[in-house]
């Protein structure tokens, strides 16, 4: 065999082993068809949002989808803002989505595409439709053209417009072009079949007037095309094959389909249609999530009880706990509703294996060891993880005064409390064995200080008498802390469903933030980097803020809990 065949026949049983180990879904199924067929040789997806909000996590399914197909199959994926709409969009929308894509751990090919470079062409299409008799300029009001239109049971009727000659349809379009009628004054429409059964296709707008500054194009232009229109011509230009998009736009893939068959272009991609991301507890309008942040129900696009992809980083999720919630979830035809549930176990996996431990006391008293030597302080050296030792280890202090978890000290308890009870022995994380003595209370009989004494021959290992410590607590030297603040996230919507609700800012969960002013933290912590993960020791997994927590000020977001609490609550 020929050396260029050897080499060609590996790569082949190379391409054939990776494909092996895809998921499969029905449109990697009819990509797979495709290049059997010689339909395709070879697979253009792109990821197309309009640049009029963040992403979210629907976003994200999408942007895994078609990045995904394109790294499996070795093709190309472009980055397009479908930027049809000037007045709401903006360009910091632009440099969000930019860097989401990016952390999510996907390269576009090329540079940054826009439907706007191609609004030129766009308008020749229009032209072109125009004089094949198939589009019209309409000068219906708002209210007529909804009366025109009819309804899901009875057919549309015609515009009196819909029959003027193609040339004063040439000339009102060029008027439309050049700024001579107002906002709101006419309209370019489609001329299809106002009886359709699909209402897309009764005579759809394709262009409108909009007196709007554009983040691209400036003021070049005063008509802007519609969507539907905008986007199969786009994905056409750019030589997409498989048009990826959720179930909402089925209907329009047959305004799509017009579009393309009655104009001159020779790459003719076709639609494919999947279910939506739907998640519990949450939200994914963009007019609901507008509607959050503009009205302060949120502390922004990136708070982190938001579902987009820029809150979910901010909050301490992982790029690779995205990934594998997208593939965990998979690829369907069928609308459903995922259990939050499923989102938060991919980043507890994560998180649990890859995060390294830390101590952080949240509620804090003082722990004072009155046999310890006075004054000293000694440096332990404590594992970062409890099974990779390749994560290595970490100085820790310790002194005689140090802060424990209120809730972990009882004056009595019975045998199922594992924490620190009077007369009763404990362990403290990496250090000694102590045994509580006594407590001081305040006026209101809130424990303060507990003091104890310490066994100085049971660091890392177990009393030689053979006292059984009643379990492991967590702590911090006093002097030696560092004051923090911890935000306690939890889920934004006290109902599974709240977009199903007639108010739907009614069922905000009032405890979806709790701020705890007063924590303290392990020193070795101020060296944390804004988004880096922590387990803290018993409370769950928490990362550095990446915008509020700077210089002196340490900030700290709780990710998820140790274990899915809304489970064991039944909702």
């Amino acid at each position: 065999m020929p050396k260029n065949n050897v080499v060609k026949f590996f790569l082949e049983v190379l391409w054939m082993s990776e494909a092996e180990k895809r998921p499969t879904n029905f449109i990697r199924q009819i990509i797979d068809a495709d290049l059997e067929s010689g339909k395709h040789s070879s697979i253009q997806t792109r990821f197309p949002p309009e640049p009029n909000g963040f992403l979210h996590i629907g976003h994200a399914k999408a942007i895994c989808l078609n990045f995904g197909i394109a790294q499996d199959y070795k093709g190309l994926c472009n980055l397009r803002f479908d930027d049809t709409n000037p007045e709401k969009e903006d360009i910091d929308y632009v440099h969000s989505i930019e860097a989401d894509v990016k952390w999510l751990g996907f390269e576009w090919s090329g540079e940054t595409r826009y439907s706007s470079q191609y609004f030129d062409q766009l308008y020749g299409f229009a032209v072109e439709l125009i004089e094949k008799g198939l589009a019209y300029v309409c000068f219906l009001t708002g209210d007529e053209a909804r009366e025109y239109r009819g309804s899901l049971k009875a057919p549309g009727k015609n515009s009196p417009h819909r029959d003027t000659s193609v040339e004063d349809n040439l000339a009102l379009f060029d008027k439309m072009k050049k700024g001579e009628f107002k906002e709101g004054e006419c309209v370019l429409r489609a001329k299809i079949d106002m009886t359709s059964s699909f209402m897309c296709m009764r005579d759809p707008i394709i262009y409108r007037v909009r007196f709007a500054h554009h983040h691209q194009t400036g003021d070049k232009w005063c008509i802007y095309p519609m969507y539907d229109f905008t986007h199969c011509l786009s994905d056409a230009i750019e030589g997409v094959t498989h048009s990826l998009c959720t179930l909402e736009f089925q209907d329009n893939r047959r305004l799509y389909d017009w579009v393309l068959e009655n104009v001159s272009i020779d790459v003719v991609p076709h639609q494919y249609e999947s279910s939506r991301l739907n998640l519990e507890y949450t939200v994914m309008s963009k007019r609901k999530l507008h509607t959050l942040v503009e009205e302060k129900l949120v502390n922004g696009w990136d708070d982190p009880r938001m579902p987009t992809i820029a809150a979910f980083r901010r909050r301490g999720y992982t790029p690779g706990s995205l990934r594998e919630f997208t593939k965990r979830i998979g690829v369907t035809k069928m609308d459903n509703t995922v259990e939050m549930g499923v989102l938060e176990a991919c980043i507890r996996e994560d998180l649990n294996d890859n995060a390294p431990r830390a101590m952080a006391v949240l509620d804090p008293i003082k722990l004072v060891i009155e046999n310890y030597p006075t004054g000293q302080v000694e440096e332990l050296n404590v594992k970062n993880h409890p099974s990779d030792d390749e994560q290595g280890t970490r100085i820790v202090p310790f002194a005689a005064e140090i802060y424990i978890e209120a809730e972990d000290f009882r004056e009595e308890a019975n045998k199922k409390y594992k924490r620190l009870v009077l007369d009763k022995a404990v362990r403290l994380r990496g250090a000694y064995v102590v045994t509580a003595t006594r407590c001081d209370k305040d006026s209101d009989g809130n424990v303060i200080t507990v003091y104890c004494n310490y066994n100085a021959d049971t660091l890392g290992k177990n009393p030689e008498d053979g006292t059984k410590p009643k379990g492991v607590i967590h702590w911090v030297a006093a002097e030696q802390s560092i004051d923090a603040e911890i935000r306690l996230y939890d889920r934004l919507f006290n109902v599974p469903n709240p977009a199903a609700e007639e108010n739907f800012q009614s069922v905000i969960n009032e405890d979806s933030l709790i701020t705890i002013s007063n924590a303290k933290v392990e020193p070795s912590l101020v060296n944390a980097k804004p988004e880096q993960a922590f387990q803290f020791e018993r409370q769950g997994y928490f990362c550095r803020d990446n915008k509020d927590s700077e210089g002196d000020k340490l900030v700290f977001n709780r990710t998820v809990g140790l274990r899915d609490t809304w489970a064991k609550m039944g909702n």
